[in-house]
This record gives structure tokens, C-alpha cells and sequence, in this order.
């Protein structure tokens, strides 16, 4: 195999919750991840000069160390002393910087595709070990479909798979910074933590309405408060027929779950004439 194109799937986050904090400050979470078909498209291609060659259809992300997929592929190659190339383009369809962990899931493709290319025959949980000294989501990338993240993020338990429903995924004209969101969360004995609990039994019993009745995300405490324009959008989706609305992740993106594909278009090109987001995505969630 000389050639293989991936698809690297976008996370949501049907829950968050934020436990504590390590003294390394690594912050210790209790999450449901979930993958939704919105994607970025990679094509991994072996050279015979050596090195790594990282291309994207977006000018302003870095294409070394710095972009998580070149780190992938960086560690593959060290470790394994691989002396052939690899040229890597990664058409983004992912807004960047969205709590949708499309850096983590770009790195998890690579390792994917390395793993393949160079018929390394790692194992699922040897590449989620390479993944997890990349960053916290990685593992969960590899993995996809629905789960409980523990831990920093790297404790994963597969969940039964929620019920298929249309989505509609916002992201407003701003960025976001996750190390400030954790660096800006307040702890203390009156803070309000989503019920994970009740959200895992909603999900073992495929019920929708009740899973999406108990959708949390504590770090809305700390984005909304700097960028209002999150809370006004979820506002906006569920007055306009969502089951409920969310951010992921550290934000700003928001999602909503809907029962019915025509609302939830309808509800996306309400939003669209609104002007509240830039960037608007009608899918669905992906189950493996």
C-alpha cells in the first residue's frame, strides 16, 4: 500500500464535566464523546525521499510540529526509524479551533494511516498510547462511536450507540483557547455539575428526549461569560425546534440534536439569515 485516504471525524460532547484538578495541572474530566459526520479529508502518500510533507487547503495553520497530524507521523517515523517519506494533505472541513477536537482527530487519522501504510500491525491500544503523549482527545478519536472518557480524557468506555438524529453544529465568527477555559474554571462547593449519571442511563436505554433533556457542559460557565454570542445561538436553536442545544468542548461551537431533518435544515437556514453563527453544518451523529 502506497496510498490511503481517511476520513477524520468531528466530536461533540454530550456531556462535560470537570471533577478536580492534578497537580500537574491536568484537570480531571467525566465526559460522553460522540462523533458526528462532519469531517476533514486526508490523503497519506509514501515517498521515497525521507521526511514529512504537510500540506492543508487552509494558509494559516502550521504545517510542522506544531499541527498535531505532523506530530503524528513524526512519532511513527522516529520510533519505528522509518526511512521512507510521507506526504500528508488534510483538506479542513472542520472548523478549527471549535471544541470539535479537529486537531485530535487529523492526529488520529495519521497514526491510522502510518500504522497501515508501513504495516506497523499495531494493536488499537498501542496506537491509543502513541495518541494520548499527542493530546487528551486522541485516543477517543481512534476509538469514535459513543463513549465515557474519565480521566484526563484517555480512560475510555464504550457506550451503546444513541439513537441516529439530525444535527446542526454552529460555530460563531470567534475562537476560542481551551488552556484559557480550564485556566478561568472556578471549582468550589457552588458549582453546578451536569448529571453524567442520568445521561449514561438515558443513552443504555436509547432514549433521545431524555438524553438530550440531561445534556451538560460545565465550561459553558466560564465561555458563555466571555462571549455571550454561544448563549444566544443555542437560544436560537431551541426556540427553533431543537430537542436541546449545547456547546462542545471548550466552545464556541454550539450543537443541537433534533428529532426531524426537515427542522433541523429549517432551524440552519433561520440561523444562517440570523448572522449569529459563520459557520453552519447540518449532519448527523456517527455510530460505529
Amino acid at each position: 500500500m502506497d496510498e490511503i485516504r481517511l476520513k477524520a471525524l468531528a466530536k461533540i460532547n454530550l456531556g462535560l464535566d470537570v471533577t478536580g484538578c492534578r497537580e500537574d495541572g491536568y484537570h480531571l474530566v467525566r465526559m460522553i464523546m460522540q462523533t458526528v459526520h462532519l469531517f476533514d479529508s486526508i490523503q497519506m502518500v509514501k515517498t521515497e525521499n525521507p521526511g514529512i510533507q504537510l500540506t492543508t487547503n487552509m494558509r494559516f495553520l502550521p504545517a510542522d510540529e506544531h499541527n498535531l497530524a505532523y506530530k503524528a507521523a513524526k512519532i511513527i517515523m522516529e520510533e519505528f526509524a522509518v526511512t521512507q517519506g510521507i506526504r500528508i494533505h488534510i483538506r479542513k472541513c472542520i472548523p478549527v479551533a471549535a471544541g470539535l477536537a479537529g486537531g485530535s482527530t487529523d492526529a488520529a487519522a495519521v497514526l491510522y494511516g502510518m500504522n497501515q501504510l508501513f504495516a506497523l500491525k499495531l494493536t488499537a491500544k498501542e496506537l491509543a498510547q502513541r495518541g494520548l503523549t499527542i493530546g487528551a482527545d486522541v485516543p477517543y478519536c481512534l476509538m469514535r462511536g459513543t463513549a465515557l472518557a474519565e480521566g484526563i480524557g484517555e480512560k475510555l468506555t464504550r457506550l451503546p450507540a444513541v439513537p441516529r438524529c439530525p444535527v446542526v453544529i454552529a460555530k460563531p465568527g470567534i475562537s476560542v483557547s481551551t488552556a484559557w477555559v480550564y485556566q478561568h474554571l472556578v471549582l468550589d462547593a457552588q458549582t453546578q455539575h451536569p448529571d453524567i449519571n442520568s445521561l449514561l442511563k438515558d443513552i443504555r436505554k436509547g432514549d433521545l428526549q431524555q438524553m438530550a433533556s440531561h445534556m451538560g457542559n460545565l465550561l459553558e460557565d466560564v465561555t458563555i461569560k466571555e462571549y455571550p454570542v454561544i448563549a444566544q445561538i443555542k437560544d436560537f436553536l431551541n426556540r427553533h425546534g431543537a430537542l436541546n442545544a449545547l456547546m462542545s468542548g471548550s466552545g464556541p461551537t454550539v450543537f443541537a440534536l433534533f428529532e426531524q431533518l426537515e427542522d433541523a435544515r429549517s432551524a440552519a437556514d433561520a440561523l444562517r439569515e440570523s448572522g449569529l453563527a459563520k459557520q453552519i453544518y447540518v449532519t448527523t451523529l456517527f455510530n460505529v
